[in-house]
């Protein structure tokens, strides 16, 4: 297992002291020239630069020591979610020439990978003073990528017919109560000579995460990968019918 990022509370801590230092040396260095008194509006100039500065320093530091991480099947990728935590891993997945039935089939540009992806709130994680309220995981993005750093994003027209067949999958967004879990299916459009396949789960914004040392949406920093599954039949020379028997029960 792995956790981004590795050091969550000290990583927003240290970026909310540096964001707090500099608005106050912003206010002292207002104050001073307004005032006229240059020296000090000049000094606190030259420490709100040496401060971010050395904040600069080991954010792009620590990323360059970073490795590039590919979790095997099953493992969890943990996001912190301040008192607790996230985690997500790939329980399997399986591709298809088309889907839907012989009636109504999609086709892809390539071929269609379906992942299912689990969503579990370890309650190991819980802060003893949390309880047992649900929580909604935070905003992420999923994308698969294959050997070559080639992203391919979620089909829409591969999930809206994988939906047809077989009812709308789980959204990421679901709140879960500590120890719950759920699963989460995403439909990709790859090329047919795309080759080691892996996902990736991350955070679906920029800030402040760019900002966070040890965060892999940092400058500069390696991302962790989930290697998918095993695969289950592969749909080739014929075309699947998805009916709601076809997939386990969440």
């Amino acid at each position: 297992m792995e956790f981004m990022p590795e050091h969550a509370p000290l990583a927003v801590m240290a970026f909310l002291g540096m964001a707090l230092l500099l608005g106050a040396i912003t206010l002292v260095m207002l104050v001073a020239f307004l005032t006229r008194r240059k020296w000090i509006g000049f000094s606190a100039v030259i420490l709100g630069l040496m401060f971010a500065s050395g904040y600069a320093l080991v954010l792009i530091g620590v990323s360059l020591t970073s490795h590039e991480k590919t979790l095997a099947p099953g493992e969890n990728k943990y996001f912190c979610e301040i008192d607790c935590h996230i985690a997500y891993s790939v329980v399997n997945f399986e591709e298809a020439k088309a889907l839907g039935d012989e009636s109504h089939q999609t086709l892809p540009a390539g071929r269609f990978v379906i992942v299912r992806l689990k969503t579990w709130f370890d309650p190991s994680t819980v802060s003893e003073h949390r309880g047992d309220s649900p929580l909604a995981p935070g905003p992420r993005r999923v994308v698969l990528v294959d050997d070559a750093a080639h992203r391919f994003p979620q089909s829409a027209q591969g999930q809206a017919a994988l939906t047809r067949v077989h009812g709308g999958t789980i959204p990421l967004s679901q709140p879960l109560r500590p120890g719950e879990s759920y699963i989460t299916e995403f439909v990709f459009d790859v090329p047919v000579n795309a080759r080691n396949l892996r996902l990736f789960v991350g955070d679906d914004f920029d800030m402040p995460d760019r900002l966070l040392i040890g965060h892999e949406d940092s400058f500069l920093h390696r991302k962790i990968f989930l290697a998918l599954a095993a695969p289950g039949t592969v749909l080739a020379g014929r075309v699947p019918c998805y009916t709601r028997d076809a997939y386990p029960s969440r």
